[in-house]
């Protein structure tokens, strides 16, 4: 089982991981994954539904613009989207992965919480595997992260869970995460870690995980952070989805100087400035 003492405060800051052939170096560097949505019900409105040309266009534009790896989901994740099968997010997904293998130059993420979908998006050439559930929905998806050999994006979503202490909650659905894929054989390197921005939280606890991401340093793993466009900033600025741009940016910047490692961002050009300058105050590094 993890144990916080057990883990050092700069492990995972100053390690690596592979990831679809390349070193990404934790510390030097805030890595950007750009977002894109086979869907038609995006809760950001930039969904490509099952328009091919569209989601090579929007792939291509990622990549130009400076994303290191795309992050490609079949499903919805905003609170009142329809639940989709296992059998319809595979025909989603599957055929833009397998032409993006070909196409774009860098690593592609699945974000599913289906082992099924998971095992079939590696085949077809994704990376890495980003669980928005944690490993609560289908604790199997460690499984295939460990016999791909892939890393493994664990959140704390804290959909249909009671809690006192956000901060407490965090830790310990990602410490209950980070032990179920330690178990299945998921090497540590392997492991990162999201916060769940949004996710059953409230506008208030979203804020304090934010203030207070650096905490989570402790758990020794690189810090995945995806802010990009949500309502926690629409609430506070009282703007809509395509309005959060400048909103987005706050959360990018504030999140590197408490440690954050990757962004996942819609707008790629801009929080790729915002993150260079960002690192340039914080690492010394642009």
């Amino acid at each position: 089982m993890l144990m916080l003492e057990s883990v050092t405060m700069n492990e995972g800051l100053h390690g690596y991981t592979f990831l679809g052939g390349r070193e990404f170096c934790w510390g030097r560097k805030t890595y950007i994954m750009g977002i894109l949505n086979i869907t038609t019900d995006s809760f950001s409105g930039d969904g490509v539904g099952n328009d091919m040309e569209a989601a090579l266009a929007r792939a291509k534009r990622l990549v130009a613009e400076g994303a290191d790896l795309i992050d490609i989901g079949g499903e919805s994740t905003r609170p009142d989207s329809r639940p989709v099968t296992a059998e319809e997010e595979i025909s989603r997904v599957l055929p833009v992965i397998k032409m993006l293998s070909n196409k774009v130059d860098v690593p592609v993420s699945i974000d599913t919480y289906k082992s099924e979908v998971a095992r079939l998006a590696l085949k077809a050439g994704a990376n890495m595997i980003n669980d928005v559930w944690g490993l609560r929905q289908d604790p199997d998806l460690a499984h295939v992260a460990a016999e791909w050999g892939v890393p493994l994006i664990i959140t704390a979503n804290q959909r249909d869970m009671q809690y006192d202490n956000i901060m407490t909650a965090v830790v310990d659905s990602l410490i209950a995460g980070m032990n179920l894929a330690l178990d299945a054989g998921v090497a540590w390197e392997n492991i990162i870690i999201d916060p769940g921005i949004g996710f059953g939280k409230t506008l208030e606890g979203n804020l304090e995980v934010l203030r207070r991401l650096g905490e989570l340093k402790s758990l020794g793993r690189p810090i995945l952070l995806g802010t990009s466009r949500k309502s926690m900033i629409g609430l506070v600025l009282d703007l809509p989805t395509d309005e959060r741009l400048e909103g987005t940016a706050a959360t990018i910047a504030l999140g590197i100087a408490n440690g954050a490692d990757i962004i996942r961002v819609h707008d790629v050009l801009q929080m790729k400035r915002v993150a260079k300058m960002t690192d340039a105050v914080i690492r010394g590094t642009w």
